[in-house]
């Protein structure tokens, strides 16, 4: 078990900025597309943290056309480039996903002020 943790802690990224629920980020994703590469941005609020370790990940959910998306990231993927916050929401769940049935403006989060 302890050969595992250390193959697990070389592959956990360092440079991940804090970021909590309901708060707004940009997470730039690398794309293949055949034997082409490119990165593709997906900005959205984070409604959900779970897992720990290498293991963890988060859900990023945005409105597209009318549409709910929601995606999931593992943290520690080297798929995953980069991870940027837009801006801090004030939230008092550890859970959002009282987002997915509302629309419009009643979707929204309030912006944390410092």
């Amino acid at each position: 078990m302890d050969a595992l943790k250390k193959i697990a802690e070389s592959s956990v990224k360092q440079e991940i900025p804090e970021f909590s629920i309901g708060d707004t980020v940009r997470v730039d994703v690398n794309i293949r597309e055949g034997e082409r590469e490119r990165v593709q941005a997906f900005e959205g609020t984070v409604i959900a943290r779970r897992g720990s370790g290498v293991a963890e990940t988060f859900t990023v959910r945005r409105v597209s056309y009318g549409v709910g998306v929601e995606r999931v990231f593992p943290l520690h993927s080297p798929n995953v480039k980069a991870v940027s916050i837009v801006r801090k929401g004030r939230v008092r769940r550890a859970k959002l996903y009282y987002l997915r049935d509302r629309v419009g403006k009643a979707a929204k989060v309030k912006e944390q002020i410092r």
